[in-house]
């Protein structure tokens, strides 16, 4: 009996770990804690998920988080912080937050709840405006706010609707309910990060997420898009998400966004108002765009009734809307919302227009454009947290975020006291909430950390779909009161955990309702533009490290005879390409290096390399992660510096591999639809000028045969020229070689020959049966290659045919690439044959 009652007491090894990681968890006084419960104990959901987790040895723990890190590092999942220049990685969580089934189904509840009332007010508002003329909500409260777009009034919505998609900011109150903390009603962002975090650790830890049964998000997102598409007037709708562009802070999830639900992704420049539709510039010519995601705000929409500086938006939208030409989503004017001033209406308003209270409750807040109201806050500023009525900053202040008078200096605080005093209007009052907190791992064990959870909610025909998980940010200060992605914070994927096994739905249509096609739809000229250029930014770095490489390589001696001549003519080339500005008695090595790496140099191979970067990362939603992967090691490596001459060539012949690794992704995985032709002719374009160069330079009437070796080199035909002719370089026969032969991929010939195939296969954008100029000059220069003979190959010639390329690459940009008026639709013909 004694060995019984002692076998029954020995604790579990999967127990003594989780006791480890939670020796020193302890909530916060008077904050509420998603781990440990109001009793003390760790709730069901949790003790259930770590007693999974601690099954898992130490070193296999750790395996897996750097498992998630790589994922995200190779998938190039970044964002920016608000002030940031450049993209940060994406710092996820390795926890995610839990929530039981039956607690979500209470905030499902509170969040549809909450969107049907804001739709109803935003109807009113920019309908009948009976709320307002009733007394049931301020007119400041709405006019104040700059998201009030006066120019929709009276417009009703395409699709039927202003909200399509409605996410809202959420935490745990002092008395344990869900408490809604803001709204997000213009574009809300966040959907796309949520899907990366629950893709990034459902592989990384793949059994535990199947044994914990947590709901897919995926229906979410087929409802969404099935919604979006239902709120067009055809059946096949071309469906795009506006992006301000790679710049944003939230680009790469636009572009997962797009990618994920099989949308265009879109700049406002890509777009063009023709009489009653907006339409999309593509490389075919304009084509009708039937539904517009945006996640650029309201009063950057258009600028002709907007605001007329932005450059984000499109001329003309708002009186395409007054037509229905085009279903926008979310409305513009959806943001006033957001405004502060309205919160504390909405639970009058929800008994008016729903005669229902409010399921889930809101922060208390008090609009100091009331009098009561502010003369309750003045007197007792203290105990409340001032926020601005209608932005995220409070006037009179500089920095983003709430202000606490209680911590104000008195003569600071004297001055805001004056100024709600003077101008309530512009000022909220809210009840001072620490956020709750969740645990996070730090270190090999758990802490508790403050966030918040942003719940997504998205319209459809049979009501309000609410995504089971969300967006959970976490701030890494334990007095925080809000959470942006910024320095210390983190994300976290949020587990909806069921006692029962969950739907494995997937975004992929079912068998039997596929229609089988096999193309890609339609190129952007955006698009086009930007592959263009990233293959001739490539091309073109790939020439800098050819000479790079001639130049360093160590069984070169600038000091003998006629080689020296071939030393000079690669460091001017370097010079005159900007690869370099060290003049030509500095160093061969210190011209190497600098060529390879210098930031300063807008031709170095780094340079050219990140001039790639930046055309790739509005490719997002086009270029997979092992070409991105690709693009963003060979930055990397580029950016270190190299320690010593060998270093700088054993750099450069990495890099060089690197870029055959980048082609032979496009050539082997790239589906052959324009996108792919397109970053073709932009290698093929910068191979031929390159060359023809390299001609020119090494392959002058007076060439020697060193410089022909050169030339051969940096063509890399040497093993070609010499299984053709057992002899050492001569003139004519390496001119023929790199310049004319067709055979040669390396030759100018074989580049003009297929920028010709790539350039007919292009759509034609008239139909009057001639060719257009693109191809017209490619013919004329291919007419020009295939007739000349060797012998006649002079400076002159290849200067001529160097200007003939560009030319074509100029022509190129102009007819495919337009921008502005110059977009028009494809000419139809009428008449008889």
């Amino acid at each position: 009996m004694a060995e019984q009652s002692s076998q029954s007491k020995r604790v579990r090894p999967r127990d003594r770990k989780v006791a480890q990681w939670t020796r020193d968890y302890a909530r916060l006084p008077g904050i509420p804690d998603e781990f440990i419960g109001d009793d003390g104990a760790p709730r069901a959901v949790w003790s259930r998920y770590f007693d999974a987790f601690a099954g898992l040895a130490p070193d296999e723990i750790e395996r897996r988080f750097r498992a998630a890190d790589r994922h995200l590092r190779d998938a190039g999942v970044t964002y920016r912080a608000p002030g940031d220049a450049t993209e940060r990685a994406w710092p996820l969580s390795h926890v995610p937050l839990l929530i039981d089934d039956a607690e979500w189904q209470q905030i499902a509840a509170g969040i549809a709840q909450r969107a049907t009332l804001l739709e109803h007010v935003l109807q009113d508002l920019y309908g009948d405006g009976r709320l307002i003329a009733e007394g049931a909500v301020p007119a400041a409260a709405i006019a104040g706010s700059p998201e009030y777009v006066r120019a929709i009034c009276g417009v009703k919505p395409p699709g039927g609707r202003y909200l399509n998609l409605y996410a809202a900011d959420i935490g745990r109150g002092p008395d344990g309910r869900w408490w809604v903390l803001g709204d997000r009603t213009q574009a809300p962002s966040g959907t796309g990060y949520a899907l990366e975090n629950r893709l990034v650790l459902s592989r990384a830890f793949t059994d535990l997420y199947k044994s914990m049964n947590v709901e897919r998000v995926a229906p979410f997102f087929e409802a969404f898009r099935d919604s979006l598409r239902a709120s067009a007037d055809r059946d096949e709708p071309r469906i795009g998400v506006l992006t301000p562009g790679p710049f944003s802070e939230t680009y790469f999830e636009h572009a997962t966004l797009a990618r994920y639900l099989g949308f265009l992704l879109v700049e406002g420049d890509d777009l063009a108002v023709s009489g009653d539709r907006v339409h999309i510039r593509t490389v075919a010519g304009l084509k009708r765009l039937d539904v517009l995601l945006r996640r650029v705000d309201s009063n950057s929409l258009d600028p002709l009734e907007l605001d007329a500086s932005s450059q984000l938006g499109v001329p003309g939208l708002i009186d395409v809307l007054r037509k229905s030409g085009v279903v926008v989503a979310n409305m513009p004017g959806a943001g006033v919302i957001e405004a502060r001033s309205l919160l504390g209406f909405l639970p009058s308003l929800s008994r008016r227009l729903l005669d229902q209270d409010l399921a889930m409750p809101h922060i208390a807040t008090w609009w100091c454009g009331q009098a009561r109201a502010r003369d309750e806050v003045l007197s007792r500023l203290d105990d409340f947290v001032i926020e601005g009525a209608y932005g995220p900053t409070v006037p009179g202040f500089s920095h983003s975020g709430a202000v606490l008078p209680a911590e104000l200096p008195p003569a600071v605080r004297d001055r805001l006291r004056d100024a709600i005093a003077t101008r309530g209007i512009d000022y909220v009052a809210q009840e001072q909430v620490r956020l709750s907190t969740t645990p996070v791992w730090d270190d090999g064990k758990l802490a508790p950390r403050p966030f918040v959870l942003r719940v997504f909610a998205a319209a459809t025909e049979h009501g309000w779909t609410v995504m089971p998980g969300g967006f959970c940010r976490i701030a890494e200060r334990l007095d925080s009161r809000a959470v942006s992605m910024g320095e210390g914070a983190r994300a976290a994927d949020v587990w909806v955990v069921s006692d029962h096994a969950v739907s494995t739905a997937s975004l992929l249509p079912a068998v039997d309702n596929v229609r089988i096609r096999r193309i890609t739809g339609l190129l952007p000229s955006r698009a086009a533009d930007n592959l263009f250029w990233l293959g001739r930014y490539l091309e073109r770095a790939e020439a800098t490290l050819r000479l790079v490489r001639a130049l360093s390589a160590p069984q070169r001696d600038p000091g003998k005879g006629p080689l020296h001549h071939a030393i000079e003519r690669i460091q001017r080339l370097l010079i005159s390409w900007g690869a370099t500005s060290l003049g030509a008695r500095a160093q061969t090595a210190k011209i190497a290096a600098d060529a390879l790496q210098s930031e300063e140099q807008f031709g170095s191979a780094l340079s050219l390399i990140r001039a790639a970067q930046r055309n790739a990362s509005s490719l997002r939603e086009r270029l997979s992660p092992d070409a991105w992967q690709v693009i963003t090691q060979t930055e990397a490596r580029l950016a270190k510096p190299a320690e010593d001459e060998d270093a700088v060539t054993g750099l450069a012949e990495i890099t060089l591999q690197e870029l055959a690794s980048f082609s032979g992704l496009s050539q082997e995985n790239m589906n052959r639809a324009a996108g792919w032709r397109f970053l073709r002719m932009g290698r093929r374009i910068e191979r031929a000028v390159n060359t023809a160069r390299f001609a020119r330079q090494f392959a002058p009437d007076d060439a020697s045969a060193e410089d022909l070796d050169v030339l051969l080199t940096l063509v890399d035909c040497q093993i070609t020229y010499r299984s053709r002719y057992l002899l050492a370089p001569l003139l004519a026969p390496v001119r023929d070689l790199a310049v004319l032969d067709p055979y040669n991929p390396r030759s100018v010939a074989f580049q003009v020959e297929e920028l010709n195939e790539h350039i007919a296969s292009l759509p034609s954008l008239k139909e009057g049966g001639l060719i257009e100029r693109p191809q017209r000059l490619a013919v004329a220069l291919q007419a020009t290659l295939t007739t000349a003979e060797a012998s006649a190959l002079d400076a002159r010639w290849l200067f001529a045919v160097e200007q003939d390329l560009l030319s074509l690459a100029d022509a190129i940009g102009a007819h495919y690439f337009p921008h502005g008026a110059s977009a028009t639709r494809p000419e139809k013909l009428t008449g008889l044959a």
